[in-house]
């Protein structure tokens, strides 16, 4: 698949193009100039052009931050087919603009040159001084609008089939897999070193990193493989207290974060292991839990901690008392900056997948029902009758979700279900995995025969009266 990186210097629009090109809001777009620092990659179409499509930080005055977050933009540049420079068409032409457009024009790339927030006559008819940078006519656009983009797959067109006939001859008798990859999430509070540990599985400085909180702003997926199994691999800003957000642009940051976990498979929540399990972890794994997503939790940084023993055993404590929903959730001590732990991590995250996906047949089931409640009976209800518990079955997966019939399920106490939810753990082996229980009433088979014979023998009598 043909790949176009977006490049410019900040707020001229590329996380909007990018938006606009992918056809859903992916990139965090704000006034604020340089919100984007990771490079954020997704798959994008433009008529019947389908590409990967990368969006990256904007050229901004030399810092240490900058360096970095332009070492990003390079990568994109040296990955990319084609190059699309975004410049503003309502600003004059920077020194950073001609900077960026003489790397450009020292590549054997093409790059097209998008004169962008073109919405009226003004901006249209000041293009032309962007001619100036050399690398041809500039294309009038407005993303934020919808405008222009007719033009572009015009320009874009004619560059496609040269580019898709060498992969396709690349790719001949190659047999592709279409597995699908495990979606995988790593949250945690600002600065406990996410960034930093995705780095490490991926082996390269894929993300931006640095001792500041906050570097991270955008939820950024990449693809990556481990042990032959495809994973989509998606870092995310750092959480912190709702009230000590008063940023909007933290609030979006946020925002994206609780996306990302959303739409995970299995998290893992990174901890420092210096401050380990503070009130806002809890809240995070809570969260985690409630939407049914499996968790690990990566305790890093553990080079640093002096009390080892220690630690691990207030941390543990800490969970069986503020995390009783689910038990056993694994704590793995880790490394980002070493290495340390990474096997064991991401052992417990596949054996948290395989747990979260489990099936248990429905005879195993009833045969569990029936062995708990003779163990411990069912409450007495209202009519001092105890409640029956007719049936159960495993109606869905990920996480794993149980129903059970009861003539009378309103009167079970929670107490009772959570009983059978700590025996379908220790059971079934479903330890670390959130369960869901659901209570349903089973309706009585002879309850419309009963009504009907009712009637027929209102009418008899009628009849007979008459």
């Amino acid at each position: 698949m043909l790949t176009l990186a977006i490049v410019g210097r900040t707020n001229v629009g590329k996380s909007t193009l990018f938006n606009r090109l992918c056809r859903r809001r992916l990139a965090i777009v704000h006034d604020r100039p340089g919100v984007t620092r990771d490079r954020k990659e997704a798959e994008a179409t433009l008529q019947d052009l389908t590409f990967r499509l990368i969006d990256t930080a904007g050229l901004e005055e030399t810092t240490a931050l900058a360096e970095a977050m332009w070492r990003q933009t390079e990568y994109a540049i040296a990955e990319a087919d084609i190059i699309l420079m975004v410049v503003d068409a309502r600003a004059e032409l920077t020194r950073l603009d001609e900077r960026l457009a003489k790397q450009l024009r020292a590549l054997d790339k093409p790059v097209i040159l998008i004169a962008n927030k073109c919405e009226g006559a003004t901006e249209y008819h000041a293009i032309h001084e962007f001619y100036r940078l050399g690398l041809g006519e500039p294309y009038p656009l407005s993303a934020e609008h919808n405008l222009g983009f007719k033009e572009l797959y015009k320009c874009l067109k004619p560059l496609f089939p040269t580019v898709v006939k060498n992969e396709d001859e690349a790719d001949e008798g190659e047999l592709k897999q279409p597995s699908r990859p495990l979606r995988l999430a790593i949250v945690g509070r600002p600065n406990v070193g996410k960034s930093t540990l995705i780095n490490r599985l991926l082996g390269q400085e894929r993300l931006l990193t640095g001792p500041e909180a906050g570097v991270t702003r955008d939820a950024i997926t990449i693809p990556w493989t481990w042990k032959g199994n495809p994973i989509a691999l998606t870092d995310t800003a750092g959480l912190r207290k709702y009230g000590k957000v008063d940023d909007d642009l933290e609030k979006i940051s946020a925002a994206d974060t609780k996306n990302a976990i959303d739409f995970a498979e299995i998290v893992i929540l990174v901890l420092d292991a210096n401050v380990p399990m503070e009130k806002q972890d809890l809240l995070i794994a809570s969260r985690v839990l409630e939407e049914g997503r499996g968790l690990v939790i990566a305790l890093n940084k553990w080079d640093n901690v002096e009390e080892q023993r220690r630690v691990l055993s207030e941390l543990k404590e800490k969970m069986a008392t503020s995390l009783q929903q689910v038990k056993g959730l694994p704590v793995v001590t880790i490394s980002a900056k070493t290495g340390f732990g990474i096997e064991p991590m991401m052992t417990a995250v596949f054996h948290i997948y395989r747990l979260w996906n489990k099936r248990v047949p429905t005879h195993r089931l009833n045969e569990f029902l029936r062995t708990m409640t003779e163990a411990h009976p069912t409450p007495i209800a209202k009519n001092g009758r105890r409640i029956p518990m007719k049936y159960m079955t495993e109606v869905n997966t990920r996480p794993p979700t149980f129903v059970i019939f009861s003539s009378n399920p309103a009167e079970l106490p929670e107490s009772y279900l959570r009983y059978l939810s700590n025996g379908l753990r220790e059971t079934f082996g479903l330890v670390g995995v959130p369960i869901r229980i659901h209570m349903r009433k089973r309706e009585n088979p002879y309850a419309n025969k009963a009504a009907s014979h009712t009637k027929r023998s209102a009418v008899d009598k009628r009849k007979k009266k008459k």
